[in-house]
């Protein structure tokens, strides 16, 4: 597999296979894509999870081999991903001749704006989302220099042993999506992703490594892509083992009643065997505890 700057995961819980964002390069994700004999054509859906080409540029490559794949990204105001608006938005003028006006005068009552993918199955989304059972995507803004108001969606599985997150690039800020994620379960099983401290200062990297562990008390992370190799080196410092490599090729398989990952190495881990087992496994109708967890807590309710 080849490195690069960019993101993708392929997340696989209660038969469900998700991709998170696709990549900075199109033929390096192809290539890596067909490496790890990942079948596009089983993918249930596609979380983009926002409009920066390192996190969306293999979204191409899935659609020549997966064209009615549903996918899932951020609502934006004339976004790339395709939006609509109600026509009140604009002021009128009816004093003009009707062929000085927008539609002639006449507009629909919501206007449709397009995307880079005309004929791509993309629903926007605009608010925390739980889009199946236990999978939720968190929305939020970010509001830093450099990228306020950019959307960003990050994925939530909620598992009976706390909650996995995968994170694209945390621009509204890690602590922020960690609140949100407490609203759905307050038990942060694993982290992943970017965390956007890439050119961070020592005191920014050590306040979000202290409210990682001590404010949020994550049990397990495994950082990537824009975190920063600062911030890489003081999260292995201040979770030793439960620092858990993520780079290129690496898979991180949690199972049921499992208190841990299975591995804390580099490179890619699980095979052909193992992959096997975890995906029959994958394929039971509640593998991890989810409905019966809730189950659980219904019948508590009435009590």
């Amino acid at each position: 597999m080849k490195k690069d700057w960019g993101f993708s995961a392929l997340v696989e819980i209660s038969g469900k296979r998700i991709l998170f964002d696709t990549g900075n390069d199109q033929d390096i994700f192809a290539a890596n894509i067909k490496a790890k004999n990942v079948d596009l054509t089983s993918i249930d859906f596609v979380v983009l999870s926002h409009r920066h080409s390192d996190h969306m540029a293999g979204l191409n490559h899935v659609l020549s081999v997966n064209p009615t794949v549903k996918i899932y990204a951020p609502r934006e105001g004339f976004g790339i991903y395709g939006s609509s608006l109600p026509s009140s938005f604009y002021r009128k003028d009816e004093s003009l001749p009707a062929e000085m006006r927008y539609y002639d005068g006449k507009p629909p009552e919501v206007m449709k704006f397009g995307t880079a993918w005309q004929r791509a199955n993309i629903e926007p989304i605009d608010k925390t989302t739980e889009i199946a059972p236990g999978i939720t995507l968190i929305a939020l803004v970010s509001d830093a220099p450099g990228t306020k108001e950019l959307k960003e969606l990050s994925l939530a599985v909620n598992t009976a042993d706390g909650v996995v997150l995968v994170i694209g690039c945390a621009h509204s800020g890690i602590e922020n999506i960690l609140e949100a994620t407490k609203a759905i379960n307050p038990r942060i099983r694993l982290i992943t992703g970017g965390f956007h401290l890439v050119v961070a200062s020592d005191e920014t990297i050590a306040k979000a490594v202290a409210a990682l562990k001590d404010t949020f008390k994550v049990e397990s992370i495994a950082p990537g892509h824009c975190t920063g190799e600062p911030t890489f080196a003081a999260l292995k410092q201040a979770f030793g083992d439960r620092y858990l490599y993520a780079g290129v090729g690496t898979s991180l398989p949690l199972g049921p009643g499992v208190g841990s990952v299975g591995r804390r190495g580099e490179g890619p881990a699980i095979q052909e065997d193992d992959l096997a087992t975890y995906r029959k496994l994958a394929q039971r109708e509640d593998p991890f505890g989810i409905l019966r967890a809730r189950q659980q807590r219904t019948r508590l309710s009435h009590l």
